[in-house]
């Protein structure tokens, strides 16, 4: 069963506009019923665009129904979700430790590199002390 234009926007998420040019350009080849709309192959239309949602004229469209196996299935995912969320919680806190480290260690070499700069300034070069 061919898209209208309207059809084909819903389909693939873009505008009716975009379509109605993708036509007139050529990138798409479209026929015209006797009252002047479009008619669209739905497989020429996807060549060039990806479908974004399911079209409810087509007769193998149909809603998928929720069983126990796949209720079984959002519980694993939601347990290991919640065991990813777990684990990069305890990455951030190693992390933020770290961080603290460094920066301790940062402010220590500091400290020990300004105590024992030697003094080469002007005056100390021209009075010869060193």
């Amino acid at each position: 069963m061919a898209y209208t234009l309207g059809e084909a926007a819903k389909a693939t998420g873009k505008s009716k506009a975009t379509i109605s040019k993708a036509i007139k350009s050529g990138r798409i080849s479209a026929s015209k019923d006797e009252t002047g709309t479009f008619r669209i192959d739905p497989a020429e239309l996807h060549r060039v665009y990806t479908p974004t949602v399911s079209v409810e004229h087509t007769e193998t469209a149909s809603k998928p129904e929720i069983n126990t196996a796949n209720e079984s299935q959002i519980r694993e995912l939601q347990a290991r979700l919640e065991a990813a969320h777990e684990r990069l919680a305890d990455k951030e806190t190693v992390i933020a430790d770290l961080r603290e480290d460094r920066d301790r260690w940062r402010q220590q070499a500091s400290s020990l590199l300004a105590d024992h700069r030697p003094k080469s300034g002007f005056w100390s070069r021209l009075l010869g002390k060193s």
